[in-house]
């Protein structure tokens, strides 16, 4: 399968990582921003075509689907161009950054047929996978998610200590993770609410903001975010349920008590990212809906639209 990674970031780093270790999948282009950097990438990682635009990645002889690891503010209208061209694509979280985007998108990939996933790594991590079979398996029903989500970011940059050329989102990019995974692992939700802290000068967005959430199934989730937080850094989700209480960080699960618990078996890798691609291109392979379809993570955004209309009324 012939693959083209737009977004040669840090992020965009993480899937080439996983991709080599796919087999049968092959990269032929990368896009970047600047030329010079995504040449670089393209060097380092052996792809033989490096640009500065997409179409002209789309056309790449034998190209079978895009990843999308763009800014945030570029998503909904490539994974849309990548569609229109007839293209498989992965769009990396957030979807989009407007419901009517977003909306946009689950559209074309109904007109197209074509399997459009978007990236909810929290779906695939190994720690998340293990509880989400318990749930499934009726062993764990989930009475709250207690999640907090912290970076230090008062400056514009990103993982690797780079200046970004767009702002992240407190709201559209780290809130969507943990709103689906909720509604992932809780069920629908029924109800949201919202605040938000003082806007940044010269971000323009809000750095500290808090949500609550409750599912159909009487299960809340209290999540609070921030990027004013100069301290341990990433986001941890305590799962208290009616079998047991769970602490998850990214790969790493333990219980309440922080006894470790081995995920030995869980998947074929502890990576998020190569879980991720791996269904994106399992999915392709077998002609089925892949685990985060844009249609399965749209109440995700629908609920994202809501609470952005509430904290605008409120300011």
């Amino acid at each position: 399968m012939k693959i083209a990674l737009a977004g040669a970031g840090a992020f965009g780093e993480k899937h080439l990582d996983g991709l080599k270790k796919i087999d049968g999948v092959e990269v032929i282009s990368v896009v970047g921003r600047r030329l010079e950097p995504t040449q670089q990438v393209a060097a380092k990682y052996g792809i033989p075509h490096a640009t500065t635009e997409l179409a002209e990645a789309l056309e790449q002889p034998g190209l079978d689907a895009v990843i999308l690891c763009t800014p945030t503010q570029m998503h909904a209208a490539q994974a849309i161009q990548c569609m229109e061209a007839g293209k498989h694509v992965q769009v990396e979280i957030p979807l989009c950054d407007s419901l009517a985007d977003g909306e946009a998108v689950l559209a074309k990939a109904q007109e197209t047929g074509l399997t459009a996933m978007v990236g909810h790594t929290r779906r695939f991590n190994p720690s998340h996978q293990y509880l989400h079979r318990k749930i499934a398996n009726g062993e764990l029903n989930i009475q709250q998610m207690d999640v907090q989500t912290y970076f230090f970011r008062r400056k514009n940059m990103n993982a690797k200590g780079e200046a970004r050329s767009w702002t992240d989102h407190l709201l559209w990019h780290h809130a969507a993770h943990t709103v689906d995974l909720f509604a992932y692992q809780a069920g629908p939700i029924i109800a949201a609410n919202a605040i938000e802290g003082p806007h940044h000068p010269e971000l323009g967005i809000a750095m500290d903001m808090s949500i609550q959430l409750k599912a159909e199934s009487g299960a809340i989730c209290t999540l609070s975010l921030s990027f004013n937080n100069d301290g341990p850094l990433g986001t941890f989700f305590r799962y208290i349920g009616d079998t047991g209480t769970y602490i998850a960080r990214y790969d790493d699960l333990v219980t309440g008590k922080e006894e470790p618990i081995d995920l030995t078996g869980v998947a074929v890798s502890n990576n998020g990212i190569e879980l991720q691609d791996r269904e994106f291109i399992a999915a392709i392979r077998e002609g089925r809906e892949p685990n985060a379809s844009v249609a399965q993570v749209m109440p995700c955004y629908r609920v994202l639209d809501a609470l952005e209309k509430q904290l605008e009324a409120a300011r």
